[in-house]
């Protein structure tokens, strides 16, 4: 059996280890074929699409991101993924061959140059891509957070021998995604693309389920209470305007809080699922736990 093709990136709130249960929620329409556009707003490690490239036939892909290292990335392993293999080995060899300490005078040096290196929306960057993957591989949890100027602040991780170039998974994603289109910019942007037959699939960044768990910031900028109901309000117009599928990602705010109906209210009218999964960027290990998620869609799922 061919190997599956793996987000290049880890990712906090990623979903390859909940496929096999999230999967069972796409719509029939995917499953027999009718589906013609796959839209993604909020890729981040872009497991679902993935698994949608790999397991269905669909014309079109469109992905979405405001974090603009993340996209540019993507694109450089898209066009031009043997230059930035070459720039990962360079990085791997110089990292792996040194002492601890000397490990982390490396890292830091790269996260300060990968903070200096900033590139313009239109504009596709082999080492800033080479840079975000080596510090995704080797920061503490491949967690990615921002501070409010922007700057990734993220401490080294504790890894003895990190894989920061897995070539063989590169060119196999490149060549996945050779026709998906993506683009910096905020989830609204998708609209333009909707067509006949399109299946969007919202992944937003997560509603905090307490003031701890509140850790991450993939921007500068917070998706806060006011953001998660502009989405719902994005999310029901595209169903009152378009014949379209729709799936959403998020918390489940019940699991800390029995009476806390938030996403009840926000999606009324829709169909609100629970999934289960593991939730695997946590400073503490035993809190890795197995919590609900909800997965809100605009259609009746067939499992």
């Amino acid at each position: 059996m061919q190997n599956r093709i793996k987000p290049f990136v880890k990712w906090a709130g990623g979903k390859g280890n909940i496929l096999d249960k999230l999967s069972k929620f796409y719509p029939v329409n995917l499953k027999m074929g009718n589906i013609e556009c796959y839209i993604e707003p909020f890729i981040g490690g872009g497991a679902v699409m993935l698994d949608i490239l790999q397991m269905y036939r669909v014309n079109e892909f469109f992905a979405f991101d405001t974090n603009i290292d993340l996209i540019n990335s993507y694109n450089v392993i898209k066009e031009n993924v043997e230059e930035l293999i070459d720039e990962l080995r360079k990085l791997e060899e110089n990292y792996l061959c040194l002492e601890k300490e000397e490990r982390k005078e490396y890292y830091y040096s790269i996260r300060d140059k990968y903070n200096l290196n900033i590139i313009a929306k239109n504009d596709v960057s082999i080492s800033k891509a080479s840079q975000f993957i080596f510090l995704n591989r080797t920061c503490f949890n491949g967690l990615y957070r921002v501070n409010k100027n922007g700057d990734f602040n993220v401490p080294m991780g504790n890894y003895n021998n990190p894989k920061i170039c897995d070539s063989q998974n590169l060119r196999a994603l490149s060549n996945l995604v050779k026709n998906v289109v993506f683009e910096c910019g905020d989830y609204s942007l998708c609209e333009k693309y909707i067509k006949e037959n399109t299946f969007i699939y919202f992944d937003p960044p997560y509603r905090p389920l307490n003031i701890t768990s509140s850790f991450t910031s993939y921007t500068k900028e917070e998706f806060d209470d006011i953001a998660q109901k502009e989405l719902a309000t994005f999310y029901k117009n595209l169903n009152d305007k378009y014949n379209i599928k729709l799936m959403l990602s998020n918390s489940n705010p019940k699991n800390s809080n029995k009476d806390d109906n938030f996403f009840e209210e926000i999606y009324n009218g829709f169909y609100i699922n629970e999934v289960f999964a593991k939730r695997m960027i946590n400073s503490i290990s035993d809190k890795r736990g197995e919590i609900s998620d909800l997965l809100i869609t605009n259609y009746e799922a067939n499992i």
